[in-house]
C-alpha cells in the first residue's frame, strides 16, 4: 500500500510539472505574420486507427480513457486535458486529439492511472482501465497482471 501511495504520489508530481510548462495562452503572431493555429489538449500513443483529417493538416482521433470498478479511486490522466482526483467508478472521459503534421511523426501520449480498489479475493488491487481511440481498443489493463495503467501514443 505504502509503495502504490508513493509510486501515485511521484507520478502526480511528475504530471503537475510537466503540465506547468506549456501554456493555454496562445503566443502572439510575429509582426507581419498570422497566428499559428493551437492543438487540442488531448493525444494517443503509437500506430492507432486512421486519422481524420484536420483543418490545419493534422489529424483528429476520439479518445476515451475508462476506468473499471466499484467504490471511489484516485485517477490520473493526461492527454484529453489531465487531472489527478478521486473519481467514483466506473469513470469515463472523452474527447478529440487534434494532431499537428508534427505529432503525427513523433506522437502523443495519452495515459490514465487508476488508484487501487478492492477486488473479490479482498484485496487491494489497481482498477482497470481501457484507452480506445476512434472507438476501438488501443490500450488495457485489468489491474492484476499489469499495475502500469493504460498508456498509448498516436501517431
Amino acid at each position: 500500500m505504502r509503495r502504490t501511495i508513493t509510486a501515485m504520489t511521484l507520478c502526480a508530481g511528475a504530471v503537475l510539472l510537466l503540465t506547468g510548462c506549456g501554456s493555454a495562452e496562445p503566443k502572439p503572431a510575429p509582426e507581419g505574420g498570422k497566428q499559428q493555429p493551437q492543438p487540442a489538449a488531448s493525444k494517443d500513443q503509437g500506430q492507432g486507427p486512421a486519422p481524420a483529417p484536420a483543418a490545419d493538416g493534422g489529424a483528429k482521433h476520439e479518445v476515451t480513457l475508462e476506468v473499471g470498478g466499484t467504490g471511489r479511486t484516485a485517477v490520473m490522466y493526461s492527454g484529453i486535458g489531465s487531472g489527478f482526483e478521486p473519481q467514483t467508478l466506473p469513470w469515463s472521459k472523452s474527447g478529440t486529439a487534434e494532431l499537428t503534421a508534427a505529432e503525427q511523426k513523433v506522437g502523443y501520449l495519452v495515459n490514465v492511472v487508476p488508484g487501487t480498489i478492492t477486488g473479490a479475493d479482498g484485496k487491494l488491487q489497481q482498477a482497470p482501465c481501457t484507452i480506445k481511440v476512434d472507438g476501438k481498443v488501443v490500450a488495457q489493463s485489468d489491474g492484476v497482471t499489469n499495475t502500469k495503467g493504460c498508456s498509448y501514443t498516436i501517431k
